[in-house]
């Protein structure tokens, strides 16, 4: 394949001041991370101790092979969100190995108001869910939660896409023949005493685990009778009596080492045969990216430059480079895997739509993943282009991205904005992971055009009514709350907290992060691409 040569000087002041400018980013994402791991009253703290607990963390270096690779999934979920303390929406949740095997796992923290699910930490188990379902990744619960936080209830409780979706899903997940395997670690209340009843192995902690449809207070409450946690759910009762549970373990110690005993006997799992190649690193350092892309999302620059940083041996095979060229698609391959990558250099015409679409389908034909790398602002607009059909374009490259049946992958490096992010398989277009750079922006446009669009259509309003335009005072009275609304919620930290992506990621671990991805996806084998095509007006 052909080599990309970079043309970026590191020694130049741009480059520097890029770095330092990425830098400052990630050291505080970084920060984040840590607070959200870390976090921890130190009455949580002293409590999970004094019941013989493991942190969470602890129970996943135990449960997952030493040393080997965590791709954790919306650590940052519900940031800043109700009291800021609601890390990771309750929970810790990804892709790990257990006896050379990849598995979903999650683990509610107890440490974190008890472990009562919020409204987002419901969002994140659906999200779970469906990674689980997309990829066949066998699924490992470690449950310790006081089931719904109730002053929150109607929000968790009766909709469609609320705390009963999690049950539907695990019949779903049942019936497609992925394993679930649940470690009782502490009370499994209410509507969450199923997710043990529905899984396929149950594993129960004497002492600290309890599953019951009502706990002692509501028992109480309901008929009058005093119970403990122990005699109404406990770990021998479910394991001699109800036969809720299969196997009892003395700590949480023993039950992790007992879920990875039934990990290692599952049967083995049919993978998709994605085209593949010995891997390479790039030529190129990935922390390099932190020198290419500008503080300013309004700055071009050229996405091959980061492609040679992800890529491996930084070699492309471009397709139609002379061609709608604010579109660059090509061929390359991740950790050995081959990829068709999709990445922007500027608004979308007409012909980068086109080619985007012919580029998307001959990957789907081929069974080749594809992979989005979006800055991007949007589909250009105006008379002549309408004239010209970019909105029949712009279509048939969202019906190619919608009905694409190899696994999708989206990176957002900056911009995110409009139909662009339709185009470039933004969440609504279910890539199979979704990750963003903090440095990056969404929203239906930039808050900057935001204010003038709005200002424009009041003096236009104005003008129809034979009243003058509004003056300068009134125009910064519009323009600076749509702007501030608009730039905190397109920030990415607003993003990852909303699980509107999988995570904010280090740009010089995307390599990484997307290696350990098509890995996880290729444990679901490729099927429906013999299906055809929307329909495309011409």
């Amino acid at each position: 394949m052909p080599v990309l040569r970079s043309r970026i000087d590191p020694k130049s002041d741009d480059y520097k001041a890029n770095y330092a400018h990425m830098s400052g980013l990630v050291d505080k994402l970084k920060e984040e991370l840590t607070r959200a791991h870390e976090d921890r009253s130190d009455k949580a703290k002293a409590r999970n101790a004094e019941l013989g607990k493991l942190t969470v963390t602890e129970r996943l270096d135990k449960v997952l092979d030493r040393n080997s690779p965590f791709l954790e999934i919306a650590p940052l979920a519900a940031h800043d969100m109700y009291d800021g303390r609601i890390h990771g929406a309750g929970s810790r949740a990804g892709i790990g190995v257990i006896h050379g095997r990849e598995v979903f796992i999650s683990a509610n923290d107890p440490m974190i108001k008890g472990g009562t699910i919020y409204p987002m930490g419901v969002k994140k188990t659906l999200r779970c869910q469906t990674i689980i379902m997309e990829n066949r990744l066998p699924s490992i619960n470690l449950v310790d939660s006081g089931g719904a936080y109730l002053p929150m209830q109607s929000e968790i409780f009766p909709d469609v896409d609320d705390g009963g979706r999690v049950f539907y899903n695990q019949a779903l997940i049942s019936k497609m023949n992925i394993p679930q395997i649940t470690a009782v670690m502490g009370l499994c209340t209410a509507g969450g005493a199923y997710i043990p009843a529905m899984s396929d192995h149950v594993v129960h902690v004497q002492g600290t685990g309890a599953i019951f449809l009502g706990g002692p207070p509501l028992v109480k409450a309901a008929t009058g009778e005093e119970v403990s946690a122990e005699d109404l759910g406990g770990a021998k009762l479910h394991c001699s009596e109800s036969g809720v549970s299969d196997y009892l373990a003395d700590d949480d110690a023993m039950a992790c080492e007992i879920l990875r005993e039934i990990v290692s006997m599952l049967p083995a799992q049919k993978q998709a045969d994605y085209p593949r190649r010995a891997p390479a690193a790039p030529l190129y350092d990935p922390r390099e990216i932190w020198g290419v892309v500008p503080p300013s999302l309004s700055t071009p620059y050229d996405i091959r430059e980061v492609i040679a940083r992800l890529v491996d041996g930084s070699e492309l095979l471009e397709f139609k480079q002379l061609y709608g060229p604010t579109l660059v698609c090509g061929w390359a391959h991740i950790h050995g895997t081959q990829v068709g990558i999709l990445g922007n250099n500027g608004v979308l015409f007409s012909e980068s739509a086109l080619k985007a679409t012919q580029f998307i389908q001959l990957c789907d034909r081929q069974g080749i993943p594809l992979l989005f790398l979006q800055n991007i602002s949007g589909y250009i607009i105006g008379r002549d282009y309408e004239r010209a059909g970019i909105t029949k374009d712009g279509h048939k490259m969202v019906a190619a991205v919608s009905t694409a049946t190899v696994p999708k992958f989206t990176v957002m490096c900056g911009q995110s904005f409009g139909a662009g992010n339709y185009g470039m398989c933004g969440r609504a277009y279910s890539p199979r992971f979704l990750w963003t750079w903090p440095n990056a922006q969404i929203g239906v446009m930039g808050a900057e055009e935001a204010a003038k669009v709005l200002i424009t259509v009041k003096n236009d309003q104005l003008a129809r009514e034979g009243e003058p335009p509004l003056t300068s005072e009134f125009e910064e009275f519009i323009r600076g709350p749509v702007k501030q609304a608009g730039e905190k919620e397109g920030n990415a930290y607003y993003s990852t907290a909303n699980l509107w992506d999988d995570g904010i990621i280090d740009p010089a671990k995307t390599r990484d992060v997307l290696g350990l991805a098509l890995s996880a996806s290729a444990n679901a084998p490729l099927d429906g691409r013999d299906q055809g095509h929307s329909t495309f007006r011409m």
